[in-house]
Order: structure tokens, then sequence, then C-alpha cells
């Protein structure tokens, strides 16, 4: 029987998402508290990679289990005992035993927070810079990242990624309550890619460079020509989308840091 999770994790503790020999990740802790409550070995599929330090505000994995689980919801509120304080299950539901966390995916979003003043209370959960922004300036320069095109200027090395063609349907800053917020969604995401996109974006809102700038550093496919990547706290991985018929969103989980 597979079985999807629905959960949240703050970043910092772990060595990403993935699983690592000898270094905590959220996918081992995940696995080893379902193989205690479960009591019989449990491998975790994740939706997708998150960076080391990178939060999850939304994350969807699945699991197989030699049998039904017989009352999910009780199951999900003993996992959330054995799990550490920054882990959360929502939800775990039944699902085809074809359907997959990460290949069903259509979209994956990420959120990515800056605090503009001091805040002692989202130190740990935003990227704190004092620096005033042209958040229009940024907001022009994030239109050049929509529709399908190479993102090579904003991939980590060595990634050895099959294609860096990733296709953006939505990125755009907000802001509110001395916080801005950058929401950018496409269908795939390259390692480091949101990162050094939003550092790049800063620089275009400090002056460093222009919107017409930031279209060519698309165009030029060169890593060098991006800005340095921002800090992994203020990235969260904030939803991941399914084919109906595959799976529909259940958990509503809050967004806010506080």
């Amino acid at each position: 029987m597979r079985y999807f999770l629905e959960l949240r994790y703050n970043g910092g503790a772990y060595c990403g998402w993935q699983r690592q020999p000898d270094m905590p990740t959220v996918q081992q802790t995940l696995e080893r508290s379902l193989t205690v409550l479960l009591r019989q070995p449990v491998e975790v599929t994740g939706a997708g990679r998150t960076d080391t330090g990178v939060n999850a505000a939304y994350y969807v994995a699945h699991f197989d289990c030699a049998v039904p689980v017989a009352e999910p919801e009780r199951t999900v509120y003993k996992l959330n005992f054995l799990l550490p304080d920054d882990i959360s299950v929502a939800r775990m539901t039944p699902v085809a035993d074809g359907a997959h966390a990460r290949f069903d995916a259509r979209e994956r979003e990420y959120r990515y927070y800056i605090e503009t003043r001091k805040n002692p209370f989202t130190r740990h959960a935003t990227w704190q810079y004092y620096v005033p922004l042209d958040v229009a300036r940024m907001n022009e320069a994030a239109e050049a990242l929509l529709g399908e095109q190479d993102f090579t200027s904003f991939a980590k090395l060595n990634s050895n990624n099959k294609t860096n063609i990733c296709r953006v349907v939505a990125a755009r800053w907000s802001e509110g309550h001395g916080r801005l917020c950058f929401t950018i969604r496409a269908d795939r995401f390259l390692r480091n890619m949101v990162r050094a996109i939003v550092g790049t974006l800063v620089d275009v809102g400090r002056g460093r460079y222009t919107p017409e700038d930031f279209r060519a550093i698309i165009a030029s496919r060169d890593l060098s020509r991006s800005s340095a990547g921002v800090p992994a706290q203020g990235l969260f991985l904030s939803d991941v989308r399914y084919p109906a018929e595959i799976f529909t969103r259940t958990a509503y989980l809050d967004e806010t840091l506080l």
C-alpha cells in the first residue's frame, strides 16, 4: 500500500532532504521514525531535493507499507511524537500504487523571505538585509524569468543535469510588514537556482544591475555572470502540485513565519 505524506520542516539542522552517509538529513530522520512506528523497514521518496539549510513550508513524500495503515490520523499523531521538533507531518493519504511523489509532480513553488529591518524572532527563517531595494525594478527584471528557457546562468557547477531548461510560470516580489517575499513557480528547479536568482535580483534592486542586464545574464548561460547565492535560511519550498487524478493537496499548512 502506498501513502503520500504532507509535511513541513525547518532545514537548519539538516544537510538537505536527501539521505547522505554520516550526515543528518530530513529523509533519513523520517525513515527512521517510520521504521520504528510501523515495525518494518521503510524507505521514503521525496518530491525533490532541498539543499543544506533550506526549509519546506509544504513538502510531499511517499512510502510503501506491506499492510494498510489502520488509522492514518492516529499514525500521524504518533509519528509526530517520534520526530524531532523541526519536522512535522500534517497528513497521510493512501494513493494508487503507481503514484510517485517526485516523478508525478508537475510544478513546485519556492518562496524567499528578506527581512528589511532587524528582527530577532525571524533571524533563522529570513535573510536580514537592510540595504534599500527598488522592488519595482526587481519585478521588472523577474518578468524575464517567465517561460521555458535555459537557466545555466543560475545552475550550480558539476550538478550533472541532463538539461538546464526549466519552465517558469510565476516569478514576483511582494512586500509587507517590513518583509520582502519572492515567489517563483516552475516545472523543475536546478540546484541552487532560486538562491542565485534571488541574489542577482537583489543586485538589480540595489542598482548594481539594470533589468536589461538581468535579461542579458540569463541569455549568456554563464554562471560567472550571476551574483552569489543568498543565505539558505530564507528559502522555503512552499508548494508541490500534482495532476488531480494522482493527488490533491489536502493539508493546509500555515506559511507564515511566526
